[in-house]
């Protein structure tokens, strides 16, 4: 009986936001505990790996940062393209609206957190922290609603998420990236180079990919450009419409096989690693931080406001229209979800700072803001829908 429990548990297409939640709570706890010191010495057991005169050699928090969340990445860059190709992006009329609303869920919260921190160049860097979504999260508060919730809200919830990782990826190339080295660069340059000939010859099967894909990212993370941007890169030049010997396509083998070690492991250990928050000297003040209020208001307030208000203009122009059978209190309640930036978030704060007291500050806002729009955005799902008004 116990291991049906556990087989349910994960068949559950709610799980992921479950385990993503309870890793994020236990590393509440345990920074909160006498414990705290332990789970510091965990995030910075040095790791090293040397092949002759290569060395990578960085503390497990970074390793998973730069490591784990680059097959996040990689994830990210098959869907991506799946997407685009072949997906909920594929036509004209698909993509207005999500890509619209991505938009404003973009400049409204990065124009938030600009406002808040603008007397300040060393904090105003982080003005793209509140700008990303959460998609585990917030599709999973969805699909916690059940039937509630009509489909295309939920289609057009992933695809304003997609967007947004584009969008987030976009970003964290522009503007989060160190002093580049040209010769790791080229070398980067070359391996993406014989993926992209591996592709045009035909080839389907994985390994080759995979082989380049770990040189790609070695390189990657010696050239000064953050190294999940590999993953990405990689992501997009895997075959979709080519089928390998048992007649699939190699892009949804691996995207097939990677979903569950994502939502399984490696985002709840990112979460788990990076989401533990000191809460002993939190007060009133804290809150009102800037770095901490732009995140917390740009997530809650810039979102909705800005998702809401460029799909309402794009509507009354006419260049899109709400999905079928959604009314805009329900678009509106999908306007809060998109404030749950939580993993994404956490990330580009990771980037954007170093200093441990703004890596604070970023995590109280992170998580204030998300649990804020997590909360609002259910409250008005509730209210809009009921179960047979989706039938």
């Amino acid at each position: 009986m116990p291991v049906d429990h556990v087989k349910n548990f994960f068949n559950s297409k709610s799980s992921p936001g479950i385990l993503l939640c309870i890793a994020a709570l236990s590393a509440m706890i345990l920074e909160n505990s006498p414990f705290f010191e332990l789970y510091d010495l965990f995030k910075n057991i040095p790791v090293a790996i040397q092949l002759g005169s290569f060395e990578i050699n960085k503390p497990l928090l970074l390793w998973i940062n730069d490591g784990l969340m680059a097959i996040f990445f990689l994830l990210i860059g098959l869907e991506i393209k799946r997407e685009l190709l072949e997906g909920h992006l594929s036509k004209r009329s698909q993509i207005i609206l999500p890509a619209v609303a991505a938009l404003g869920g973009l400049i409204c919260p990065a124009l938030v957190y600009a406002y808040i921190n603008i007397s300040s160049p060393e904090t105003l860097q982080g003005w793209a922290i509140p700008a990303a979504t959460d998609i585990a999260f917030a599709l999973g508060v969805l699909i916690i609603l059940g039937d509630r919730i009509p489909p295309a809200l939920k289609v057009c919830l992933v695809a304003i998420a997609i967007i947004d990782d584009l969008a987030a990826i976009v970003i964290i190339a522009l503007f989060y990236t160190a002093e580049t080295s040209i010769v790791s660069l080229s070398g980067a340059g070359i391996g993406l180079l014989i993926v992209f000939w591996m592709n045009r010859r035909g080839v389907t099967q994985l390994g080759p990919y995979m082989v380049m894909g770990l040189i790609i990212w070695a390189f990657v993370l010696k050239s000064g450009v953050h190294a999940t941007l590999a993953g990405v890169a990689l992501g997009l030049l895997i075959p979709l419409r080519a089928e390998n010997e048992e007649g699939k396509s190699p892009l949804k083998v691996i995207e097939h096989a990677l979903h569950p070690w994502i939502a399984f492991a490696i985002i709840p250990i990112f979460a788990f690693a990076n989401a533990g928050v000191s809460l002993k000297s939190v007060t009133l003040e804290t809150f009102l931080q800037p770095v901490t209020l732009g995140i917390m208001l740009g997530l809650f307030l810039g979102k909705q406001f800005g998702v809401m208000l460029f799909t309402y203009l794009a509507v009354t122009l006419k260049l899109c229209r709400l999905p079928e059978g959604v009314n805009w209190k329900q678009f509106y309640g999908v306007a809060l979800l998109t404030g749950i930036g939580f993993t994404m978030s956490l990330f580009i704060g990771t980037l954007a700072f170093s200093d441990i007291q703004y890596l604070s500050a970023v995590r109280l806002g992170v998580l204030s803001g998300s649990i804020l729009s997590a909360i609002f955005g259910i409250t008005i799902l509730l209210m809009s829908t009921s179960p047979n008004k989706t039938k």
